[in-house]
This record gives structure tokens, sequence and C-alpha cells, in this order.
């Protein structure tokens, strides 16, 4: 990694860590920053088990072992999350009833993630597929995910507010951080094994620039928005909930 690129890690890491931060520690932006990170952390687990099954497929067995704890941990992960704003009398929408035809209104441009659009660009959606992803691609991509998610959830957590309610809160997030940071090391242990250090520097360089162009796409949209975040929550509690609590699973 160069040295553009790493002062541009640095100043896009800090903008990053401001957003979150903020955005946890303001009671009024705090339940969709929530629902944003339920929806991201429970809709990654369907892929996670595909994978989990390919490795399988594959003869990786070690591999796909690791897969299936990702996979339940970032279920859990959403369970914790939803708990949050449970606390908070919220609940993700229900976008497939109440904003669906609002969403095919939109012109497609709105509907990309600016962040994503970068991160991944030169690959289709058909390239990413749990089937058809390299695994290089997705446990490098994957790597630099969960190593910069774990320092993000240790910010946010400390960014709240000192309240019975947030304290249940940041126990939970400290707890997500600690699982990202056990995936950042299976992911770039099985880089590692299957293509020695030379390749895994490379590889873990590449997409460090990636997530560089991606954060600083994601914040230029920010403020192009004015600083807002869509509206992703509605008043209840939702309606699916551990029979524990999620935080002492």
């Amino acid at each position: 990694m160069n040295l553009v690129t790493q002062l541009l890690h640095i100043v896009s890491s800090g903008a990053s860590a401001y957003i979150f931060s903020n955005g946890m520690r303001d009671r009024q932006t705090r339940p969709n920053l929530l629902a944003g990170f339920q929806m991201a952390e429970s809709g990654s687990v369907p892929f996670l088990q595909a994978l989990r099954d390919r490795a399988n497929a594959e003869g990786e067995t070690g591999l796909a072992e690791k897969l299936d704890r990702h996979a339940n941990e970032e279920k859990r992960h959403g369970q914790i999350f939803a708990h949050g704003l449970k606390q908070l009398n919220k609940k993700v929408i229900n976008f497939g009833q109440r904003v669906e035809k609002e969403i095919d209104r939109r012109p497609d441009e709105s509907k990309r993630s600016p962040f994503f659009d970068a991160y991944f660009v030169g690959y289709s959606q058909a390239q990413l597929t749990p089937e058809n992803i390299p695994w290089e691609v997705f446990l490098a991509s994957t790597y630099i995910l969960e190593l910069d998610a774990s320092k993000d959830f240790v910010r946010m957590a400390e960014a709240l507010p000192d309240d019975p309610i947030s304290a249940n809160l940041r126990q939970g997030i400290l707890s997500i951080a600690a699982d990202e940071t056990g995936h950042a090391a299976y992911l770039y242990e099985a880089m590692h094994s299957q293509f020695g250090s030379a390749k895994t520097q490379e590889l873990v360089d590449q997409w460090r620039t990636r997530k560089v162009n991606a954060m600083l796409a994601a914040v230029q949209s920010f403020i192009t928005k004015g600083g807002k975040m869509g509206q992703m929550v509605e008043e209840g509690a939702p309606i699916e909930m551990p029979t524990q609590d999620p935080v002492a699973a």
C-alpha cells in the first residue's frame, strides 16, 4: 500500500468513525444506524451458509467449520441489534409491505450502494454469488471489512451515553467487535494457507485500496444527501425476538 493510499485510509477511517460515533451517540439517529447493522449482519447469514456448503463440497472442511461459526455469529449480531431497537421501542420497517412501491419508483441509482459499487467495481453480480465468487476475492474483501468493523464497533460502543439501556447495548456491540476480530483472523489464516505470504499481502493491499475508494464514495454520497440516513425504522418491538438476551447468548 503506497503512501497516498495510507493517508487516504487514515482520512476515510476518521470520517467513518465520526459519522458512526455521532450516529450512535444521538438518540434520534441511533435507531436507523442499528437497523442498518441489523439488516447487514442478518443478511450475510445465507451467503455464508452457502459458502460453507461449497467449502464442504470442495473438501475444505476446516474452512467450512469456520464459515458455519461465522454465519451463526452474524445471526447473533443481528439479534443484538434487534434487541437494541426493541429497547428503544423501534423495529426495522417491513420494506416488502410498506415501501416496496416507493422503492420501485426511485431511479436505479438511488437503489445502489455507493460503497459496494466502488468496493466491488469490475465484478458483476453473477461473479459475486456464493457459487461463483473466487475464494481469494471472498477471503480478502471480507477480511478487510471484518478487520475494520471490529474497530468501528468499539468506537461506536464507546460513543454511547451512560444510561442503563445504552450499557446493555454497549456490552452487546463490544461482543460483536470481538467476534469480528476472530473472523478477520481466520480469513487471514485461510488466505495465508491457500496463497502464501506474498500473495496474501498483495490481496490485502489490493482490497485495502478498494476499501479506501469505497469509503470516499460513501462519504461523498453521505454529504450529498445532507448527512441524512434513509428511514429504516418504525415504532414497535420486532415481531420475532430470541427467548433470551442475545448479549448473554
